[in-house]
């Protein structure tokens, strides 16, 4: 799916960056300007792409500097580049759920994943090799909150309305009510499968409907470009048919492998990253069954390199 690099002018003195092509790491961020002061929804996965980022919107935040910073969630993609925006006068919020996995740990957690000489290390280093995570300083928010939060940007009411744990354990969609905007974070991936790493899928599924119940003329996905109403029912589609196979092969006794294996995923061939199934239906039989030990973020990576690495493989002897 190909389309510009950002910024984007959504109107009602909204914006968004856009990373093409929405893809591992490829991330969107979004710019509230109110009244002398603006709300960045997120920074990007390191500091060269977040510099970059801000150098577009600084036309926007010149006389309207950054006041406040709003990470939709946990995931490095969305906030490693923080330290860029931070200083006394910059709110960083985030939920408590998000801002408790926001850590030095988890940053070194991501930078080691790529030096790993394994199956792991080399699909991180397939997908991720564009990005640089040295010179990353953990910079997690300053204000947190559970449930909804209302914030005031010059005179704005912005909603933060946390419908985590979805993708993440502390998702957060960011709605501007008078623009008919909304920033979803990684709820939404558009042009690409979604990913469930916390779940449950329901709650991901719910997310999605919370998204359609509102009165937008502009959705900012996490990954991928701009959309409408459309891409988030077929962002539900998409989960819905993953929950109700992999229910299907649980109660048949399927193992997670023999599930992924035998779902059949044609009607979303277009999206990429096919190999997010792996996780998908490991996350609805983790649900289904509470004695499994939940598997880490290592282990989900794992077998989602595994079925793409086989993806490839088969494809080169085709």
């Amino acid at each position: 799916m190909t389309y510009d690099k950002g910024p984007y002018d959504l109107g009602d003195h909204c914006h968004s960056w856009l990373l093409p092509e929405g893809r591992w790491g490829e991330s969107n961020t979004g710019l509230i300007q109110g009244s002398g002061e603006s709300l960045l929804v997120d920074t990007l996965y390191d500091l060269t792409h977040t510099a970059e980022m801000l150098q577009a919107y600084a036309p926007l935040t010149q006389h309207h500097p950054i006041r406040t910073l709003v990470n939709t969630h946990s995931d490095g993609d969305h906030w490693f580049g923080n330290q860029l925006v931070a200083g006394p006068e910059v709110q960083i919020v985030a939920s408590q759920a998000a801002a408790e996995l926001m850590t030095e740990a988890s940053v070194q957690e991501m930078a080691a994943m790529s030096d790993r000489e394994d199956r792991v290390g080399e699909f991180i280093r397939s997908v991720g090799g564009h990005f640089d995570l040295s010179g990353i300083i953990a910079t997690p928010p300053t204000r947190t909150f559970t449930g909804e939060l209302n914030l005031d940007v010059g005179g704005r009411e912005v909603r933060l309305i946390q419908v985590g744990p979805a993708h993440t354990p502390g998702d957060v969609i960011v709605h501007v009510p008078d623009a008919r905007v909304i920033y979803t974070g990684d709820i939404l991936f558009i042009g690409g499968a979604p990913l469930v790493w916390a779940g449950p899928i329901a709650r991901c599924i719910a997310a999605c409907d919370r998204i359609l119940d509102l009165d937008l003329k502009a959705i900012v996905p996490g990954h991928g470009p701009l959309t409408d109403k459309t891409g988030v029912v077929r962002v539900r589609d998409y989960l819905e048919y993953v929950a109700a196979e992999a229910n299907k092969r649980f109660e048949e006794g399927l193992t997670v492998e023999e599930a992924v294996a035998s779902i059949d995923m044609s009607r979303f061939a277009d999206m990429s990253e096919q190999g997010r199934i792996a996780a998908n239906v490991l996350n609805v039989y983790e649900d289904l069954d509470s004695s499994r030990p939940r598997e880490g973020r290592l282990q989900q990576f794992g077998r989602i390199a595994d079925f793409e690495l086989a993806a490839a493989a088969s494809g080169k002897e085709d």
